[in-house]
């Protein structure tokens, strides 16, 4: 007889549980449903839905978010994503990095923000889709207004250039080249002329070598530059905002790797930072919520934060009181990290998950039980030398790739009496690698 297809659990969709499945399986964060399994989180939950709340009606946030490797700095940006996306935002991820994305060259920044860009609706690079949506958007408010034939085309798009100039009016003061560049993607729509608006779309996003016949059509030129960055980003903000979109998370993953390039590219890395951050004081940028993530060592460290007294005093917040205390609206949020009890929590929650996506949901409760969960938890922090709050991403992996699909595909499998924890260091990333080999001969066969 042929197993039973995978059902939902309470709540879980099966497509939805899956991804998340998938995703730890490969040993990776996944990029939706985090909601499902987070763990330790709901302290900052109330704290940054009014934030969403405030960057929703024009305003501006910003956290650092603080924690060591293997705490969750990229699970949390993620699921505040989805939070993000459910309130309407736009949301885009960039990964810093000495050569593919510096943070001093606020150009490339921008570029991968756009490459990167999601909404609930369109996938990554979804660029092209929003600015659609914005022309549209921009000509029916004005066939709203009851002024224009929507049969006079030529009328039609003279009001919608009228509009868009309206609505880019603070951005053209410091980067006209964005509203001239939209102008011109809009005419080449309407001419029929693909590649010249595929070219455009590509310089809106910071792209390099676009055709210069396409830029000078639209009456731009030259590559997008480190002073433009801002103002592009501000177009792009009024751009979200008149589609529907009404703000952005950007966050700013793994800036710590700041520590590791030459002193002077890190002293101009921290002042783009710094400029950044005043911008958003000073109300330049309605509706964006910025976060970027980094580790003790950045934001206390010499070659860190500390470097730059004026951004030190930005992000300065004081972590002396009991870690049980920490406001959720600091400037600062710490992420209290993980310990055994938590591991297996963290373990029950993506069983639970795992079970929507199962053809023998019943066994996976029976054999790998709660008892075996915290068991897998201590053996697996045994091999990375009791680091806890490194575990989780391999914790999580074993769980699901070694554990939970030999239990739902071998209806005679006991994970307690077939299965010894091996760890590889193929498998291991660059800081699981260093504890493991503190750890020392560890005898890693569960009881």
């Amino acid at each position: 007889m042929n197993p039973s297809p995978p059902h939902d659990g309470p709540g879980i969709s099966t497509a939805r549980a899956r991804d998340v499945v998938d995703a730890l399986r490969r040993g990776t964060v996944p990029q939706q449903g985090l909601g499902l399994f987070a763990v330790g989180l709901d302290r900052f939950a109330d704290a940054l839905e009014d934030d969403l709340a405030t960057v929703a009606r024009g305003g501006s946030a910003f956290h650092a978010l603080r924690g060591e490797y293997g705490s969750g700095k990229t699970f949390f940006a993620r699921w505040l994503a989805e939070r993000a996306k459910r309130r309407g935002l736009a949301v885009s991820e960039v990964q810093i990095s000495e050569t593919e994305t510096p943070l001093h060259r606020l150009e490339t920044v921008y570029r991968r923000l756009t490459e990167r860009l999601t909404t609930s609706t369109h996938p990554a690079s979804a660029l092209r889709a929003v600015i659609d949506s914005w022309f549209y958007a921009l000509e029916e408010e004005v066939l709203a207004a009851g002024e224009v034939d929507e049969d006079d085309e030529a009328a039609l798009g003279r009001a919608v250039d009228e509009l868009l100039e309206l609505r880019l009016t603070e951005v053209a003061r410091t980067t006209p080249a964005f509203s001239a560049a939209l102008r011109g993607y809009r005419s080449a729509v309407a001419a029929g002329d693909g590649a010249r608006a595929e070219a455009l779309i590509a310089w809106l996003g910071g792209q390099k070598s676009v055709a210069a016949g396409a830029k000078r059509a639209a009456g731009v030129r030259g590559d997008l530059d480190h002073f433009a960055a801002l103002g592009f980003l501000q177009g792009l903000l009024t751009v979200l905002r008149d589609c529907g979109h009404p703000g952005l998370l950007l966050v700013l993953d793994e800036v710590e790797t700041l520590q590791r390039v030459p002193g002077d590219v890190r002293e101009k890395s921290l002042n783009a930072l710094r400029q950044l951050l005043d911008e958003i004081d000073a109300g330049r940028f309605p509706g964006l919520f910025l976060v970027v993530t980094g580790t003790p060592a950045f934001y206390d460290g010499q070659q860190g934060v500390q470097r730059l007294a004026p951004l030190a005093q930005r992000l300065a917040t004081d972590f002396t009181t009991d870690a049980r205390f920490g406001s959720p609206r600091a400037v600062q949020l710490r992420l209290p990290g993980f310990d055994l009890v938590s591991l297996g929590e963290l373990g029950r929650k993506v069983r639970r998950v795992y079970e929507a996506t199962a053809r023998n949901p019943e066994r996976i409760t029976e054999r790998a039980d709660d008892a075996y969960l915290d068991e897998l938890a201590g053996a697996v922090t045994g091999t990375l030398g009791g680091k806890a709050g490194i575990a989780p991403r391999l914790y999580l992996r074993k769980l699901v790739a070694d554990v939970l699909d030999r239990v739902d595909s071998f209806g005679d499998f006991d994970p307690r009496a077939h299965y010894t924890l091996t760890v590889r260091a193929a498998e291991l990333d660059e800081v699981e690698r260093s504890a493991a080999a503190s750890a020392g001969d560890v005898d890693l066969e569960l009881p």
